[in-house]
């Protein structure tokens, strides 16, 4: 299977924050037909150091895949994710007691032989989007690792409480440093992925302005895929009082079968 992507843009803004503590792979711009993985990580607010926190995962995960070189599977992904861990204890080494325990939220898409791989810890999201007839439909979206996700899972609480809910700010997992037992990332992968998909990462500063209604809406537009990020951008300046990242990536073509089903029947 040999899945082609036409040329992913991004998001990286500091929005009405002071600094920005969100962080990408690749940095905004640097993208392009050949990139095969992406990551979105966001520096968990109220934590000192945070944007420390999503740059060394950020930087560090993917400095490790680029020295796999074409090898990828979930093996790989696991010490990556180690060597990240590792990376990020080691900057949170200082004496000063205000560091201790930065973190950060962590999604990852890596596009390859057998198809879609997906994970993702804490609250930023990862949405694989397809268009059906008329319609753009959600193929797959990741559930935030939140409070508010479990109460609204639960039934505990209304879709309309959950957007103004006072601890809808309280993640259940990240990956922070020092901890006991590191957080796990929550893992999916498809081989059905179609020429017309489109794969969306994103912070969820984003999601304090697209919806998901919004957010089929504007991808299933005639528009250029750069307009439909301009479209993003400026809502998320009118609306999100946080810094908003994402990555879309339009799939272009797909040849061929995942390689685990054509070993199957060979």
């Amino acid at each position: 299977m040999k899945i082609k992507i036409k040329n992913p843009y991004a998001l990286n803004e500091i929005g009405r924050r002071d600094n920005n503590e969100d962080s990408i792979y690749p940095n905004k711009g640097k993208a392009s037909s050949d990139t095969n993985f992406f990551i979105v990580c966001d520096g968990i607010g109220g934590h000192y150091g945070g944007e420390i926190a999503s740059d060394t995962v950020c930087r560090s995960f993917s400095e490790f895949l680029n020295k796999s070189a074409s090898v990828f599977n979930e093996n790989v992904f696991q010490s990556a994710l180690d060597y990240a861990y590792e990376r990020l204890n080691k900057a949170d080494s200082s004496p000063d007691s205000l560091l201790r325990r930065m973190g950060t939220t962590f999604t990852f898409l890596h596009l390859g032989s057998e198809g879609a791989f997906m994970a993702h810890i804490g609250d930023s999201r990862i949405y694989h989007l397809r268009k059906e007839g008329d319609k753009m439909v959600i193929r797959y979206k990741s559930q935030d690792h939140s409070l508010v996700n479990e109460l609204l899972r639960s039934g505990n609480i209304t879709p309309e409480e959950a957007k103004i809910h006072p601890q809808r700010n309280i993640i259940t997992r990240a990956m922070q440093s020092h901890q006991e037992k590191p957080d796990k990332a929550e893992i999916q992968a498809t081989s059905d992925v179609k020429a017309g998909d489109y794969f969306f990462l994103c912070s969820d500063g984003i999601l304090e302005s697209i919806d998901d209604a919004i957010l089929m809406d504007i991808i299933s537009d005639i528009e250029s895929d750069k307009e439909k990020m301009d479209w993003i951008s400026q809502l998320c300046l009118k609306n999100s009082r946080d810094n908003y990242s994402a990555y879309l990536i339009p799939i272009d073509e797909v040849v061929g079968e995942p390689i685990k089903d054509r070993e199957a029947r060979e």
